[in-house]
C-alpha cells in the first residue's frame, strides 16, 4: 500500500513539473524575443529592474528561467550587473506571488483550463496562438496536480510508514534545507517544490518548523541552477550575477534560520499551509528591503572579486551560441543568426584579402585567406550543430522555417569560403609565382565584378536578418546582372586575346577562372533571397510585377 502511494505521489509531482514546464516553454516560445527586448529596454534603474524581474517571473512561472535569461544577457554585456541583481530580487518575489495564487483551492478551474487550452492549441494556425494554448494547458495541469497531491496525502495521514519516512527525512532543519535545495536544483523549479511543501504542511506530514526550513532550502536551490549554467560558459564574469544571487539567498538563510522555532511557536494558530506560503513571501520581501539599496556596492564588489578575463584570441570559437537558450527557440535562433553574421564578416574579409593577392600580388594576404577559411569551417559546424540541438525540441512552423534558413545560409557561406580558399587563392598563388599581371582592362573588369559581389554580400546579410522581400527581389535581380557582367567581361577578354596582347595571353586562364569563381561566389550569396519569395514564382524567382518592383527599388 505504501509503495503504491509513493508511486502515485511521484506521478503527481511529475505532472506538476510537466505542467510548469509547459507554461514556461509556451510563454518563451510565444513571447521569447519580445521578453528579451523588454529586458534590454526596461532597465532604467534598480526599482524598474526589480519590477521587470517580478513581472517576468510571474509570466514565465519560473525564477530559474528568469535567472538563466538574465545571466545570459549580463554575460553578453547587454544588461549591467546592478540592474541584473535587481531583476533577480524581483524574480524571487515573483515566485512567491505564483505560489500565493496556486496555493488557493482553484481545482474547479482545472478542467476548463485544460479544455480551453486544447481548443486554442488545435485551432491556433499561427505559432503564437498555438503556443499560448500550451500555456493554458500547462496551468490546468498544475492546478490538477496540486489537487491530486492533496487527495493522495489526505488518506496517507493514517499510513505509519509514510509518516515515519517523512519524519526521519525532515527531523533536522539543516537536513530539510539540504533536501529541499537538492530537490529544487534537480527540478529547476522552486515553485514546484514550495507548492509540494505546502501540500505536505497542509496534510501535516511535516512539522511547521520543517516546512519553513524546506522553504529556505527551496530558495537556496533556485539560486544554484544559474550558477551551474554560468559555470559551463567558462567565463568568470558570467558567474558574477548567479554568485550575487546565491549570496543574497545565503544571507537570508543565515538571518532566518535561528528564528524558525520562534516563528512557528508564535504562529501556532495559523493554518500550516498558509504559514508556509506566507513565510516564503516574507523571506523574499525582507531580502529585497535589505539588498535593494546597496546593490551598487555589491555589484562593485563582485566585479572586483571576479574580474573580466580576456576573451580567447581564437576567432574560430563561437561567441553567441548560448546553450542555455536552447529551451527558448526564438532566442536561440537569434543567437544562431548572430553567429552566422560572424561567418559573413569572415567571408567579406576573405574576399578583400584574396582580391588584394590577385590584384597586387600580396603574398601575406594569401596566407591569411587559408587561415580564415579554417575559421569559417569551424563556425559553420558550430552553428549547424547548435541548430540540430534546437530542432530536437518541437518547433513552430515559423521557427522551423527560420532554423532551415540559418543552416542553409551558413552552409552557403561555408561553400563561398571553400571557393575563395580552394580556387581564388590557388589562382592568386599561381599568379604570384609567375609574377604575372593582368591587362589594365582585365584588372578593372575583375575589380568591378568583385566590388559588386562585395556589396551584394552586405545586401544578403541584411536580407538574412530582416527578411525584407524587396531587398530579396533586388538580390535576385543582382544575380542576373552579375551573370551578364561575367559573360560580358569574358567576351571582352577573348577579344583582347584575339588581338594578341601579351599580358592577356599570359593570364588568360587565370582571368576566366577568377570571373567564373566570383560568379559562383555570388550565386551562393544570393541563395538566401529565395527563402523570402513566394514558392509559386518562376525559376528565376520573379513574376512580371516583381521585375518592375525591383526597378523601382533600384531607382
Amino acid at each position: 500500500m505504501g509503495s503504491i502511494l509513493l508511486v502515485d505521489l511521484a506521478g503527481a509531482v511529475a505532472l506538476l513539473l510537466w505542467g510548469l514546464h509547459m507554461v514556461h516553454t509556451g510563454i518563451i516560445r510565444t513571447f521569447g524575443s519580445d521578453l528579451r527586448r523588454f529586458l534590454n529596454y526596461a532597465l532604467r534603474n534598480r526599482f524598474s529592474a526589480f519590477a521587470v524581474g517580478l513581472v517576468l517571473t510571474a509570466v514565465l512561472q519560473s525564477s530559474t528561467a528568469t535567472a538563466l535569461m538574465t545571466t545570459s544577457l549580463a554575460a553578453e554585456g547587454l544588461v549591467g550587473l546592478m540592474p541584473a541583481l535587481a531583476i533577480m530580487l524581483g524574480a524571487n518575489v515573483g515566485t512567491t506571488l505564483i505560489v500565493q495564487v496556486l496555493s488557493f483551492n482553484i481545482y474547479a478551474a482545472s478542467p476548463f483550463l485544460i479544455f480551453a487550452g486544447v481548443v486554442v492549441f488545435k485551432a491556433g494556425k499561427d505559432s503564437r496562438l498555438h503556443d499560448f494554448g500550451r500555456v493554458i494547458i500547462g496551468l490546468g495541469l498544475v492546478v490538477l496536480a496540486l489537487h491530486i497531491l492533496l487527495e493522495l496525502l489526505a488518506p496517507a495521514e493514517s499510513a505509519p510508514a509514510m509518516r515515519e519516512l517523512l519524519k526521519a527525512a525532515t527531523g533536522e532543519p539543516i537536513l530539510c534545507i539540504l533536501i529541499a535545495g537538492i530537490l529544487t536544483w534537480a527540478a529547476h523549479s522552486s515553485v514546484a517544490i514550495v507548492l509540494l511543501v505546502i501540500s505536505l504542511a497542509q496534510s501535516q506530514f511535516v512539522t511547521p518548523e520543517a516546512g519553513l526550513a524546506l522553504v529556505l532550502g527551496a530558495n537556496l536551490g533556485s539560486a544554484i541552477n544559474p550558477l551551474f549554467e554560468a559555470g559551463r560558459a567558462g567565463e568568470i564574469a558570467a558567474k558574477r550575477l548567479p554568485i550575487g544571487n546565491l549570496f543574497n539567498r545565503l544571507i537570508g538563510i543565515v538571518l532566518f534560520f535561528p528564528f524558525l522555532g520562534k516563528i512557528t511557536a508564535a504562529s501556532s494558530s495559523i493554518n500550516p499551509a498558509l504559514l508556509t506560503s506566507g513565510f516564503h513571501l516574507v523571506f523574499n520581501t525582507v531580502l529585497v528591503l535589505i539588498f535593494i539599496f546597496p546593490l551598487q556596492t555589491i555589484a562593485m564588489l563582485l566585479v572586483r572579486l571576479f574580474p573580466e578575463t580576456s576573451h580567447s584570441d581564437d576567432p574560430s570559437l563561437p561567441r553567441y551560441l548560448n546553450e542555455n537558450a536552447l529551451s527558448a527557440p526564438s532566442i536561440a535562433l537569434s543567437d544562431a543568426a548572430r553567429e552566422t553574421l560572424r561567418i559573413g564578416d569572415q567571408i567579406e574579409t576573405m574576399l578583400q584579402q584574396v582580391m588584394a593577392a590577385l590584384l597586387t600580388n600580396d603574398k601575406r594576404a594569401v596566407d591569411r585567406v587559408s587561415q580564415m577559411d579554417d575559421i569559417v569551417d569551424r563556425l559553420e559546424t558550430a552553428v549547424r550543430l547548435y541548430i540540430t540541438k534546437l530542432t530536437r525540441e518541437s518547433l513552430g512552423e515559423h521557427e522551423a522555417r527560420r532554423a532551415a534558413e540559418i543552416i542553409s545560409f551558413a552552409i552557403n557561406l561555408e561553400h563561398v569560403g571553400d571557393i575563395i580558399d580552394k580556387n581564388l587563392r590557388e589562382t592568386a598563388i599561381k599568379k604570384i609565382n609567375k609574377s604575372a599581371n593582368f591587362s589594365p582592362e582585365g584588372a578593372r573588369e575583375i575589380e568591378t565584378l568583385y566590388r559588386r559581389v562585395q556589396e551584394n554580400l552586405k545586401l544578403s546579410l541584411g536580407v538574412f536578418m530582416t527578411g525584407d522581400r524587396k531587398s530579396a527581389l533586388r538580390l535576385i535581380q543582382e544575380k542576373r546582372e552579375v551573370g551578364a557582367s561575367e559573360r560580358a567581361a569574358t567576351t571582352n577578354h577573348l577579344l583582347r586575346l584575339r588581338e594578341g596582347r601579351s599580358e592577356t595571353m599570359e593570364t588568360t586562364s587565370m582571368h576566366v577562372d577568377i570571373l567564373r569563381d566570383l560568379k559562383r561566389v555570388h550565386s551562393h550569396i544570393c541563395s538566401i533571397a529565395y527563402s523570402y519569395l513566394p514558392q509559386n514564382e518562376d525559376q528565376d524567382g520573379f513574376r512580371g510585377n516583381d521585375v518592375r518592383a525591383v526597378d523601382v527599388v533600384r531607382r
